[in-house]
């Protein structure tokens, strides 16, 4: 298994531990209740569980070796002289999923929840709290009651930009684990690259998968590009273990394959599923582009489906996302086929047509037991100035039900008024969320301060945030160290943001536990092994 990082490592050597010191741990829990003293750890560990838990024990084990030097055991329940129990009990309450409850005192360390992920999420904060010191391991006695806030506390990665491959995801993915976020949202289709391999059309990664250069400044009339050709992509051998491994963290990942817009790559592989016939190249420019898939035609519904089908094998998730943002309405209007297709459809305008589309991508994935997510323009609202000069009819096609929004631009106002509809909201709200504003934009401070629920949502909408998310869009950011710079330390805000319940949040507390982060290893991954693909 690949080594894991732990995210919170203290200082090595002398580290004294006072039997009344507070512990941190970023999220904060929802409760800490301290005994008297402290439980001292100076032989190999012994590591009781069920089997049924033998992964979640491995993955602690893995920890205490890499990172405290300490041999550790595990063995089946009812052995003598345990160090650390994992123990499945159904009276934690499995309402929230991830409740857990962390007890330290005299003779060990037990850690109960309801189901693994609990589990999981309580060796999460255990591995935070274990002092180093000359006399061995320590840590404080208390009693710790835990659960999530929200039930989506995601994290995002776009690759289509810039391909970043398969050991940097793995690297991201065991901080998710330790910050207890629990959804991977990734990006892998857009103008600029097609990133997942699709066996039924293998033009999608033989030709969309490669750019001959890429944008690295300038407007749009004056555009900069870097001349260096890239590619890469995620063979579905590649999905399947990195599904794998993010299962193993108790991370779902969703997919987003983007449609009908931002759509070059793909039509640049398959020049029938856009609307000019063209032969394109796959986008090496940023913004938004104007190519779209010709949404009506048979023949481009029956490869989206096939696209899905073979998502569908790949990914275990109930959830699967379409993108639906940007959506440029030239093409549909200049199109005599798409124009009578909306004439017989009783369309009467480019946003009621996307929402039509949208409406049966949505019910196409609810005939396969899946669930469709996809950015807020898909609800028909015209967040950009383009749309209100293509599009000025208004939209009265209504989204179709059950489908998720995840909310990222427009008036908050626009939360309240989806929640009213009746849609499952998932607010990354860009002012806050996007990691690839600099820390000008968003400070540690305002990324701290951000809320899934928006101030003055009346409380009876407020179950209708199921959580939030952080995006890490790559347009401008090519290297992987520039990547983590932008990421660290505010994925540890977002973390407690989605976790922490917002009465117990405290800024001030939180800075006092990032100030246990002492080593950078812990903090950034290690990139100097981890190389962008390119094709030269």
């Amino acid at each position: 298994m690949k080594k894991i990082y732990l995210l919170f490592i203290l200082l090595l050597g002398c580290y004294p531990v006072l039997a009344q010191q507070k512990v941190f741990i970023i999220p904060a829990p929802q409760t800490i209740e301290y005994g008297k003293g402290q439980l001292v750890w100076n032989a190999p560990l012994n590591i009781v569980c069920s089997s049924d838990l033998f992964d979640e024990a491995n993955l602690l084990k893995e920890c205490l070796i890499n990172d405290y030097k300490s041999a550790s055991f595990i063995n089946k329940t009812g052995t003598k002289n345990a160090d650390i129990t994992l123990t499945i009990d159904n009276k934690i309450g499995s309402e929230p999923t991830g409740a857990y409850e962390l007890i330290i005192h005299s003779k060990g360390v037990n850690i109960k929840a309801a189901e693994k992920s609990g589990i999981y999420y309580g060796i999460q904060s255990l591995l935070q709290i274990i002092h180093k010191g000359e006399s061995g391991l320590a840590l404080r006695k208390l009693t710790i009651k835990d659960f999530p806030a929200f039930q989506w506390r995601a994290f995002m990665l776009d690759e289509s930009r810039n391909f970043k491959g398969k050991e940097v995801v793995e690297e991201l993915l065991d901080r998710m684990g330790r910050l207890k976020m629990n959804i991977f949202h990734w990006h892998l289709t857009d103008d600029q690259g097609w990133r997942i391999e699709i066996k039924k059309y293998p033009e999608l990664t033989k030709i969309g998968s490669y750019r001959d250069s890429t944008q690295i400044g300038g407007g749009i009339k004056n555009r900069i590009y870097d001349g260096i050709p890239q590619s890469g992509f995620y063979t579905q051998k590649d999905i399947k273990e990195i599904v794998k491994y993010a299962n193993e963290r108790h991370i779902t990942v969703i997919p987003e394959i983007e449609m009908p817009g931002h759509a070059t790559a793909a039509v640049a592989a398959y020049p029938w599923l856009g609307l000019t016939g063209d032969s394109l190249k796959v986008s090496c420019s940023w913004g938004t582009n104007y190519n779209v898939f010709n949404v009506a035609s048979p023949r481009v519904m029956q490869f989206i489906e096939d696209v899905i089908d073979e998502l569908i094998t790949l990914f275990p998730s109930s959830v699967i996302h379409v993108g639906g943002d940007e959506v440029r309405y030239d093409q549909w209007e200049k199109s005599d086929y798409v124009q009578e297709y909306m004439k017989e459809n009783k369309i009467f305008s480019p946003s009621d047509l996307q929402v039509q589309f949208t409406n049966r991508i949505s019910n196409l994935i609810k005939s396969k037991g899946k669930r469709m997510i996809g950015w807020n323009e898909i609800t028909g609202e015209k967040l950009h100035d383009f749309q209100l000069n293509e599009d000025k009819n208004e939209t009265i096609q209504k989204l179709a039900d059950g489908t998720i929004v995840q909310f990222w631009k427009g008036d908050i106002g626009l939360i309240q008024k989806t929640a009213e509809k009746g849609y499952d909201i998932v607010n990354s709200f860009h002012e806050y969320t996007y990691l690839d504003y600099d820390n000008n934009q968003i400070p540690l401070e305002k990324a701290y301060a951000f809320s899934p629920v928006p101030e003055g949502l009346p409380a009876h909408l407020r179950t209708k945030i199921v959580g939030g998310g952080c995006q890490m869009w790559s347009e401008y950011i090519p290297s992987v160290e520039e990547m983590y710079g932008k990421i660290f330390p505010r994925i540890t805000a977002y973390a407690e943001c989605f976790w922490t319940l917002p009465q117990n949040k405290n800024y001030k507390r939180f800075e006092q536990s990032l100030s246990y982060l002492k080593s950078n290893a812990a903090i950034y991954p290690q990139t100097n092994k981890v190389q962008v693909k390119t094709k030269k």
